[in-house]
């Protein structure tokens, strides 16, 4: 295993050497120890199906349906999960670089040890997801995307752009959102409270607040 530190954050993530695992093009209900590369399944039904210690390039999922299982201790690169719908799944020790997530809808998912990375997720819908364990967001787009009664404490979102994402009902307590624009957040401030901030965010918190309010700010 190897880790890497986001801001005050250790991830523990995997690491795969590629002649210790084997080339596979069909996706079984238990994969372990794979390198599945290009491969399509587009709009597949994936029920309880658990990978680990595999590498994942380049797949199209897009479309598909996943309930329940879990990913463990895989390196997923450039892969397509757009319009996807996941529910009940496990992600530990990951690390997702340059994933496509637009318009993806995740629903009761755990996170632990988990790093999105140059990962898109715009217009994504995200309901109930629970960190675990450390999970940072790093120059990720979720522009438009929708969190709602997610609990995720002490997660790092850094240089993530964050306009109109709309969080509802959700436990962000220690979060560091240090390096992010929050000016266009669609949210109530309830549910930034306990996060970490640059002092040099203050404007965009005072901006929120007064949205919040309605207040009128008139020059004397």
């Amino acid at each position: 295993m190897r880790t890497t530190t986001v801001g005050e954050l250790r991830i523990l993530l995997p690491e795969l050497d590629p002649d210790d695992l084997d080339s596979v093009s069909d996706l079984t209900d238990d994969l372990s120890d794979a390198i599945i590369e290009d491969a399509s399944w587009r709009g597949a039904a994936l029920d309880d199906i658990r990978v680990r210690g595999s590498r994942i390039t380049g797949v199209d999922l897009s479309e598909s349906t996943w309930e329940a299982g879990a990913i463990v201790g895989c390196e997923i690169t450039r892969t397509d999960f757009c319009g996807a719908t996941i529910s009940g799944v496990t992600i530990e020790r990951c690390a997702v670089t340059g994933a496509r997530l637009t318009g993806a809808r995740f629903a009761d998912i755990r996170l632990k040890d988990v790093l999105f990375e140059g990962c898109r997720f715009d217009y994504a819908i995200l309901t109930r997801v629970t960190a675990a364990g450390a999970v940072a967001f790093v120059d990720c787009v979720l522009t438009d995307a929708t969190w709602s009664s997610c609990r995720l404490p002490d997660t790092v979102l850094r240089s993530c752009q964050l306009a109109r994402l709309e969080l509802d009902s959700c436990h962000l307590q220690g979060a560091d959102l240090r390096g992010n624009s929050l000016r266009d957040l669609k949210t109530g401030l309830g549910n930034l409270r306990g996060v970490t901030l640059h002092e040099d965010q203050l404007p965009d918190l005072t901006h929120l607040a007064v949205q919040e309010l309605n207040l009128t700010v008139r020059k004397w």
